[in-house]
């Protein structure tokens, strides 16, 4: 029998497994509550018969003494990881009510200056109200004296080995502190605002750069210290390099040369990584492969906002690269007939999973689903055979 993690790292590798491997990203607590009774992520997968995926998050202070776990944190929640504090790098949050959404204002205190972030969420999810970076010269401030986190190799390897041959272990490469994206110019945008970092990419190139190189060297001090940890892939990008949002003169300057050096730096250190682009995709493949990552996802189609052609990005960098994602989940997990769903499945497979290299998956993230649809789903794709 082959096994979960067997068939994603047979797949991964370039060869065939039994079947098409088949599962989803981030399972999100707001589902689990609503539809699941608010069962367990490992008993989603076991209900479903989806491959399973766990993701690992554990980071540390270095060994200078200087940093230490931040004891203003709390427990560390869904997506978070903990944070690294120092004596020059302090965050504290407040909350401030009477607001249409939950909301906080986090403050991080350094000898130089207090930098201010307003972070609002619903049951869904969470955004910046507020960016951290309101003047230019605040990047200054960040470069001197944030804190660079280090992978807990230790404890990412303890909860490997309880995972055992169960699925696949994933993880990302760390963000900003708070609130940020893997990616070095997407944790950019998280910090000073999406269009404001466009325009400012266009007016102030050398300010933009020198941003990208202070976050894009903290992320690389965390991505040597990767050596040895258990992981089977780590997630780099996000949606604010996607050709829906940025232009693909624009990723060439500023997104891949950063990018690039991360997958670099986590091959060194033994990691594969997977880069994740939700949104427009088609015009950007081959930069994105030119890169070498392990894999691309999210592959988010048409109906969905994205742009993909799942079956002309396998001719273009399906060689090159793994594939993950391509399935509609806001149209074939609602409002559908199993049929429908059986025969999406099937049109992922025969676009982009016939000879291999492919992972089916939703293009990112789902809330409302109907169990009934993703059983379906999970059924069809047991039946993609090699």
């Amino acid at each position: 029998m082959t096994t979960a993690r067997e068939r994603f790292l047979l797949t991964l590798s370039g060869s065939l497994p039994d079947r098409l491997p088949v599962t989803t990203h981030h399972v999100m607590p707001y589902f689990l509550d609503t539809y699941l009774d608010g069962v367990s992520r490992d008993d989603f997968f076991d209900r479903f018969g989806l491959d399973p995926i766990t993701w690992v998050i554990a980071h540390k202070p270095d060994d200078s003494g200087l940093t230490f776990p931040d004891p203003q944190q709390g427990p560390v929640g869904f997506l978070e990881a903990g944070r690294v504090a120092s004596d020059h790098w302090r965050v504290e949050c407040d909350a401030l009510p009477g607001r249409d959404y939950t909301t906080h204002r986090y403050r991080f205190l350094t000898p130089r200056k207090t930098l201010t972030m307003i972070v609002q969420s619903n049951v869904h999810t969470a955004w910046v109200a507020e960016p951290l970076v309101k003047e230019k010269t605040d990047i200054d401030v960040i470069g001197e004296y944030v804190t660079a986190p280090l992978c807990d190799v230790d404890e990412v390897n303890r909860e490997a080995e309880a995972w055992g041959d169960r699925g696949l272990v994933r993880g990302h490469i760390c963000t900003f502190d708070v609130f940020g994206q893997p990616g070095t110019w997407q944790d950019a945008a998280c910090l000073y605002g999406t269009e404001k970092l466009i325009l400012a990419a266009l007016d102030d190139p050398n300010w933009v750069h020198a941003f990208l190189r202070i976050l894009c060297d903290r992320k690389k001090v965390f991505t040597a210290s990767l050596q040895g940890a258990r992981y089977d892939i780590l997630e780099l990008g996000g949606g604010d390099g996607s050709t829906t949002v940025i232009s693909p003169d624009l990723f060439d300057r500023f997104v891949a040369p950063y990018d690039a050096e991360i997958i670099a730096a986590a091959h060194q250190a033994g990691q594969r990584i997977v880069y994740h682009t939700c949104g427009g995709m088609m015009p950007i493949l081959e930069q994105i492969a030119d890169m070498e990552p392990d894999a691309m996802e999210t592959f988010t189609p048409p109906a969905m906002g994205g742009d993909t052609d799942l079956a002309e990005a396998k001719r273009r960098i399906g060689h090159r690269v793994v594939m993950i994602g391509g399935f509609d989940q806001f149209h074939y997990f609602l409002g559908c007939t199993p049929a429908d769903t059986r025969r999406e499945v099937r049109r992922c497979f025969e676009a982009a999973g016939a000879r291999g290299g492919y992972i089916l998956c939703p293009s990112d993230h789902f809330f409302d689903a109907d169990p009934d649809l993703i059983a379906a789903f999970g059924d069809e794709a047991r039946r993609c055979v090699y």
